[in-house]
């Protein structure tokens, strides 16, 4: 992983939504060469999902992007992706662990307890949020806010665990977000009101420049 910069995630439901393709779509993103990738895709069955992940797989490795499916370590395994994304309902840290020790394992956390619990599995990052409010995904969880996540960053720094910023991050948002986490996770941001995809490229061009900047 690059040491800090964008985590785009391209949602398929968003994608959908915005009437644009998703592979093109996530074409398009990668070009910008962000930190990471992660490909989210909750109304997909098993089958289809993993259809798409082994797609987008080689357009990310090509570009030298790091590739995460959301939830699922099996599916991520399979299609050969570099690490998998999971939830506070998903299969715990240690369990990714014990099927394939070599995936990224990022997990996600929206409030104290669930942070701390995290960090002491020590997974390879610790993501926090949503950090504004987001319509990015149903059934959302309430904002935590900047002071959770000065809180993680702190800790953080002491155990070496980057922390991710993700929900509501906007191009403003993401200048004040970059001194108290490593990546910004981006998904409504990404998707251009225009519809046309070189906007796409360039903005996450924008996001991951101005997260790389301290």
């Amino acid at each position: 992983m690059q040491p800090r910069g964008l985590y785009a995630i391209v949602d398929v439901d968003a994608t959908n939504r915005a009437g644009l393709a998703v592979i093109e779509f996530t074409r398009a993103i990668v070009e910008a060469k962000p930190a990471m990738l992660q490909l989210r895709a909750k109304s997909l069955g098993a089958r289809d999902y993993l259809a798409l992940l082994e797609a987008v797989a080689p357009i990310a490795r090509a570009a030298r992007v790091p590739f995460i499916a959301n939830d699922r370590p099996d599916l991520a395994w399979l299609a050969g992706c570099d690490g998998v994304h999971v939830g506070q309902t998903d299969l715990p840290v240690e369990a990714v662990r014990r099927f394939r020790r070599e995936l990224v394992v990022g997990v996600s956390t929206h409030n104290r307890a669930q942070m701390m619990t995290a960090f002491e599995s020590y997974p390879s990052y610790v993501a926090v949020g949503p950090i504004y409010e987001t319509a990015s995904k149903l059934g959302a969880e309430s904002s935590v806010g900047l002071e959770l996540l000065r809180e993680a960053q702190q800790i953080g720094n002491r155990t070496q665990i980057p922390v991710v910023a993700i929900g509501g991050i906007t191009l403003e948002r993401a200048k004040q977000l970059r001194n108290w986490a490593e990546y910004a996770a981006v998904i409504a941001a990404l998707i251009p009101k225009d519809g046309r995809l070189p906007t796409a490229t360039r903005l996450a061009e924008e996001f991951h420049a101005t997260l790389c900047e301290r």
